[in-house]
């Protein structure tokens, strides 16, 4: 169902199904942008990412981008536009402490923070709370005030992602500088969009590393210290996940599954899929 939502504290909503490729645009607010099915593709500089269904991004107010639909079939997107004061406001609810917000001392005018626009994974409590209002205003919900508190519980739930994926992951690199382990885990960032971008294509790791600019066995380090896998297995494990959702969500047959995910063995991937998820492929789509 499309619909577009602008509520009285210009907090906005969007719920599009597009097949169509979208020229240069700015974003006017701090968004996070879901695809629920098919896939997206945004250009941001330099840089081309692929969203799924099981990814979400972010976009900073003022970054200029192009997106489009990434398959031949159209995409149903989902995207929410925050205020800058209501993003401002849950920023000084969520970093102050009660007694300074008491206070007053808490609501300073503050500069725009900027946050690492990247792929997150689209997952657990902030899967269910999108799915849970995605739902709800298809059917017709209009109460403002329960509308702002699933966008105040999405923010909630985007922090705690942001401090897994970000903080977390920046804290794993043995680097006693914060801002050698900032830079590197923008790079290794770049080497993760760049499997989530093309998992379906032969990666090398020259590939890959240069994208990142990175040298190979520096990849190799610091992609495992962040992200407790290897590239490879950070791979395999994408790729088993994208065939899933294809398993779930289509009829293609299973060898074909196995293509479009970029594995090359059937037998193999049936061995992997049933390690990894206790099923056969086949008996995975009879019962999902």
């Amino acid at each position: 169902m499309d619909y577009s939502k602008t509520l009285r504290n210009n907090n906005k909503i969007y719920s599009r199904t597009s097949s169509r490729q979208n020229a240069m645009q700015c974003s006017s607010d701090f968004n996070i942008r879901f695809v629920l099915s098919g896939n997206e593709s945004y250009q941001i500089g330099r840089r081309n990412l692929s969203i799924y269904p099981d990814s979400f991004l972010i976009l900073n107010k003022g970054t200029h981008y192009a997106s489009s639909v990434g398959s031949n079939d159209p995409a149903q997107s989902f995207s929410i536009n925050f205020d800058q004061q209501f993003l401002n406001d849950f920023k000084n609810s969520h970093e102050q402490t009660d007694r300074s917000l008491l206070e007053g001392q808490g609501y300073l005018q503050r500069q725009e923070d900027e946050f690492n626009e990247t792929i997150y994974p689209f997952k657990g409590d902030i899967r269910y709370n999108i799915f849970h209002l995605k739902s709800r205003l298809d059917n017709g919900l209009q109460d403002e005030m329960l509308i702002n508190e699933y966008l105040h519980h999405c923010l909630i739930n985007y922090y705690k992602i942001y401090n897994t994926e970000v903080l977390e992951k920046a804290g794993n690199l043995n680097f006693l500088n914060s801002s050698t382990r900032v830079e590197i885990l923008r790079r290794l960032n770049m080497a993760k969009e760049f499997l989530y971008t093309n998992f379906n294509s032969n990666i090398s790791l020259e590939d890959l590393a240069e994208h990142a600019c990175l040298s190979v066995n520096h990849l190799l380090r610091t992609f495992k210290q962040a992200f407790k896998l290897t590239p490879h297995q950070f791979l395999v494990q994408l790729r088993l996940q994208r065939a899933q959702q294809l398993l779930k969500t289509t009829k293609y047959p299973i060898n074909e599954v196995v293509s479009m995910v970029g594995f090359e063995c059937p037998s193999s991937f049936i061995r992997l899929f049933r390690t990894h998820y206790k099923l056969t492929p086949l008996k995975y789509r009879m019962t999902a």
